[in-house]
C-alpha cells in the first residue's frame, strides 16, 4: 500500500538522483562513477541477490530474547523511541517529534504504543508491517492530556505498577524525565 509518506519518499528520492549530477557540475565538481573504475572495484560482483528482508518472525525472536535478557536483569518494560531499536525490534520508524511516541516491551505482556491522538492514524499505518499488526495497542493521548499518564496505564494494564524501566538512550531527556 502506498501511503503520502512513500510516495513523498520516492518522488524527493527520484527529483535528488535526477538534479544532483547537474548541481555538482555546475559546482565543479566531478558527477559520481565518471570515468573508469579501479579493476578492483570494477571486479566486484553485485550480491543484492543474496539481500532478504528481515521478518516479522525475526523481530518477534529479537523482542523474546530482549525479554530474556530483561528477566535476567530485573527490567519490567523497555520504552522506545525513535532511533534503531524501535526499528531493530519492530520496524517502526518512530520519533524525531516534540510530541512523545512511545513503543513499550513488557517484559512479559504484548507491547503497546504511545502516541498522539491526531497521529494515530498515522500509527496503525506504521504498525501494519510490525510484528503487532494484529494485536495492536495504541495508546492515545490529546494535547491537553498527559502521554506519560497513558503509558503508565498501559503498563499497569499489562500488570506493572512498579519496578524498573529500561530508557532506549535515544529517548529525550524531556520524555525520560517525564515518565520518570
Amino acid at each position: 500500500m502506498i501511503t503520502r509518506r512513500s510516495l513523498m519518499l520516492v518522488s524527493s528520492a527520484a527529483v535528488v538522483s535526477r538534479l544532483a549530477p547537474q548541481a555538482m557540475a555546475q559546482r565543479g565538481q566531478a558527477a559520481p562513477l565518471n570515468g573508469p573504475l579501479p579493476p578492483s572495484i570494477a571486479a566486484l560482483k553485485s550480491m543484492t541477490g543474496q539481500v532478504r528482508p528481515i521478518t516479522n518472525e525475526e523481530r518477534q525472536a529479537r523482542i523474546e530474547k530482549a525479554r530474556r535478557l530483561m528477566m535476567k536483569y530485573k527490567i519490567d518494560a523497555l520504552v522506545l523511541s525513535g532511533g534503531a531499536n524501535s526499528l531493530y525490534f519492530a520496524n517502526l520508524q518512530i520519533g524525531g517529534s516534540e510530541r512523545l511516541w512511545a513503543l513499550v516491551i513488557p517484559v512479559s505482556k504484548d507491547p503497546f504504543l504511545v502516541c498522539p491522538a491526531f497521529e494515530e492514524e498515522r500509527a496503525r499505518e506504521l504498525l501494519a508491517n510490525t510484528p503487532f499488526a494484529n494485536n495492536a495497542d495504541i495508546r492515545i493521548w490529546q494535547e491537553d492530556e498527559s502521554p506519560y499518564q497513558r503509558l503508565i496505564q498501559g503498563l499497569k494494564d499489562r500488570g506493572i505498577s512498579s519496578g524498573r524501566i529500561g530508557i532506549d538512550d535515544t529517548v529525550k531527556f524531556a520524555f525520560a524525565d517525564g515518565i520518570a
